[in-house]
Parts: structure tokens; sequence; C-alpha cells
């Protein structure tokens, strides 16, 4: 039988808290596999005390907090190895190897972490009252913060995640970038039937770094990008780039530890640090959304050149990333 817990996970600043806008941007694609948005309730499945469980989200309003429901996946007995997932530790931040108290294999539930995951993910811990003044008076955001208010900058907490998404996306249209990572995730991930449903755990840089491009690219992805993926999952397995590293830097220093590696421009670093790492100034100025965005948002005859956005966008600084999550948000 699957164990139980209720965790529940506060909400900073719950008053500039929306979690039915979180959802809208959740449920925006049709092609997601890495979680389900039904009424109003998420369910993911993520790796916690080296074991899958399944996370069920809800809103509790009345208590400023959200709920999440949380089953192993598992009867007991060895951890499963989760297509490697459980070879390595401290390389994507986020991935469950990092959270367990645990000596012997007996499944537990690991609420502290549960908890931080989710804060992550779904940005619990901003606090939103600085970016909403600052917005308030500003002739792009004001409208924008006042349609979509209490909607937090949804993370990757996943580091790997984050980085072949960002390559996966390039200079190709977002509907067939998501269905290359359909095709990714369904053949390399951790896959479970729970409740006649499939859910995935995202591919560990253990499993990618073992491949062949030839594996990515009878899946579509050009060769370049099956290349950087792979080379970035072995750099991630060989300690070259990893969550930590990144964490006691700078925000300039990582983004130049980024964009150091092959595949990853000042576009696919930017995105990173917001997503991920949760740089408020990350910019990822060359984006084609933010781009149309712009144009739609200043009624422009014509996409702004990058010179234009970087005149359009010199004063955010540290309300960049949330500016940029907003205008993302108007698109849909």
């Amino acid at each position: 039988m699957s164990q139980q817990t209720v965790v529940n996970i506060p909400v900073t600043d719950h008053d500039n808290f929306s979690f039915a806008e979180c959802l809208v941007f959740l449920g925006r694609s049709e092609k997601e596999c890495l979680h389900y948005v039904e009424d109003g309730v998420i369910q993911k499945m993520i790796v916690s005390n080296g074991q899958p469980v399944l996370v069920e989200i809800s809103d509790d309003p009345a208590s400023k907090v959200l709920r999440a429901t949380v089953r192993s996946t598992s009867s007991g007995g060895e951890p499963n190895d989760l297509n490697g997932v459980n070879r390595l530790i401290g390389l994507n931040g986020f991935n469950g190897l990092n959270d367990s108290n645990e000596s012997d294999s007996t499944i537990s539930i690991n609420e502290e972490y549960i908890r931080r995951y989710i804060s992550h993910w779904l940005h619990l811990d901003a606090d939103l009252r600085s970016f909403y003044g600052f917005a308030a008076k500003d002739t792009v955001l004001a409208s924008l913060v006042a349609r979509y208010k209490g909607l937090r900058l949804i993370g990757i907490p996943d580091l790997f995640e984050a980085l072949t998404w960002s390559i996966t996306g390039q200079q190709i249209t977002l509907a067939f970038a998501y269905t290359l990572r359909r095709r990714f995730i369904q053949a390399f991930g951790h896959h479970a039937v729970i409740d006649g449903k499939d859910h995935y755990v995202y591919p560990h840089p253990s499993v990618i770094a073992a491949l062949e491009p030839a594996s990515l690219i009878e899946m579509q992805f050009s060769r370049s990008k099956a290349d950087y993926i792979i080379r970035l999952a072995q750099s991630m397995t060989d300690g070259f780039l990893t969550a930590e590293q990144l964490e006691n830097m700078d925000y300039q220093q990582a983004r130049e530890h980024l964009v150091s590696f092959r595949g990853i421009g000042n576009w696919s670093a930017n995105y990173v640090l917001m997503k991920h790492h949760r740089h408020h100034q990350a910019l990822p100025l060359e984006d084609a959304g933010l781009h149309n965005a712009l144009k739609y948002q200043l009624q422009l005859s014509s996409k702004p050149s990058i010179a234009d956005v970087k005149a359009y966008t010199q004063h955010w600084k540290e309300h960049a990333a949330y500016a940029t999550f907003y205008l993302w948000r108007s698109l849909y």
C-alpha cells in the first residue's frame, strides 16, 4: 500500500498570490507531460529520498497555504534506479538526491524537501510588492500586473531540465519544441502509471551522457542540439557544471560560466538564471516571445530590434525577470 501524507506550504505575500493564475501558466500546453492540471489541482511526480512520489497540490486560501498530498509510488524494497537518477548526487539542485537522512531502504516522505521543492517551483517565497510598485508606474507593465495579479514566476527546479529546455527551444517554434521535449522525456525519463495516468521524472544527466547523438537526431533534434545536450550531460556528470557551483556565484559570474559551455548563449544563460536560479535581473534579451509581447503592448508596426528592446528594458534592473514573465503571460 502506498504511503500518504499532507504537507502545507506557506505562501509569502499571500495578498499578491493567485493559484488560479499559476494554473493557467502550468496548463498552457497540451503537450506537457511532467505534470497535470485538473479541477484546480496540480499533479506531479518528483523524486524524494531517492524514490518517486506523486504530489497533488491544491489551494487553501483561508489558511494562506498550498496543500500537497504526497503519495509514494513504490511498495518498498530497494530504491528504484529511476533511469540513473540515483547514480549521482548534487548535480541538478532539486533532483531529490540530497534530501534524505535515511541510511536504509525504508521508503519515507521528506516533508521539508517537498515543501522546499514546491516553494521553489511556484516561487511561493516571493514578495511581489516591490515589483508591483515598480510596474504600476511603467507604461508597458502597469496593465499586465493588474490583469494577472498574483501570478508567480513559475520556475524549473531541475538544472538539467532548464538547460536542455533552453537548448531545445532555440530557433524553432514553441509547439515543435514541446514535441521534442515530450519525446525526450518519454524516451529517457523515469515512467510510472498512477491511477491510470502516465507520470514522468525528467531524464537524469547520467542517462543522457551515455547516449550517441543519433539517439536524439532520430527524434528530430538537430545534430548540433543533440551534441550540445549530450556534452552538457557529460559536463554535469563529470562535475564541471552543477547547481551548487552556480549558487555560489553572483549573476554575472554565473552567466559567464554558463556561456562557456557549447550551446549556451546569452539567451539560454539568462533563461536558466531566471527560471532555475531566480536571479531577478536575468533578462533573456533576444527572446522572440519578449519581442512579440513588447510589439503588442507598445502597438508597434513591427517587432522591435535588439537595440529597441534594450532601450525599453534598461530600467527594469532587479525587476527584469518578473517583467519578462508577465510579458510572456500576455501572449496566451
